[in-house]
């Protein structure tokens, strides 16, 4: 299924250059990893703290783009610059799931909102990801696929905190919105699944 994610090359390619100059400087993956899943827990908690904050919410789209910009940075300093470590993976896999935990779970908390949609759909990311790494362990490799991978939710959610953030109140599609995420999630899990035991002979 089509996925923003298979936009990542030409993102990558964007951002390169930039890619470069942190490596020049000395940066590296894990530092950048790092700081991607501080500035989720940061906006996350501003987010459990003051739900519904209308400043909180529509920051919240630039907060997911660092973070996805980030994420890829980081991914190339470790391929492209010979920075590839095992607690660079590990860091990784538990920087997405505790990013994903700490800037959706949140939206349970807002009122209009559907809470049961708002914990399922975060512990549904979580499951997501986790699905993904687990081709690592059958022998299949790391699997991406949509219709609602990491890059998809970012923009999911981007989007519906946007739209929040505009209005004084939530609208009534608000919750459908979020079940629709969730039912995507739940599609996700089940393709990513497949797609990992088709690969394994």
């Amino acid at each position: 299924m089509a996925s923003i994610y298979d936009l990542k090359p030409k993102f990558q390619g964007f951002l390169r250059p930039f890619c470069r100059r942190l490596a020049g400087a000395g940066v590296t993956a894990n530092q950048v990893t790092i700081l991607a899943i501080l500035i989720s827990i940061a906006h996350g908690g501003a987010l459990a703290i003051w739900p519904g904050n209308r400043l909180v919410l529509i920051l919240l789209p630039i907060t997911l783009f660092m973070r996805m910009a980030l994420n890829a940075i980081d991914g190339m300093l470790a391929r492209e610059h010979g920075q590839k470590t095992r607690l660079g993976a590990i860091l990784n896999e538990l920087g997405d799931v505790t990013s994903d935990a700490a800037l959706y779970l949140p939206f349970a908390l807002i009122a209009g909102l559907s809470p049961a949609a708002g914990v399922l759909a975060g512990i549904l990311a979580v499951m997501v990801e986790m699905t993904g790494a687990l081709g690592h362990a059958i022998g299949a490799g790391r699997h991406y696929e949509g219709p609602m991978g990491k890059s998809d939710r970012a923009f999911a959610y981007g989007v519906l905190a946007f739209l929040l953030g505009i209005w004084l109140s939530p609208a009534p599609w608000a919750p459908l919105y979020q079940w629709l995420i969730v039912a995507l999630l739940a599609v996700t899990i089940v393709n990513r699944a497949r797609k990992i035991l088709a690969a394994v002979p």
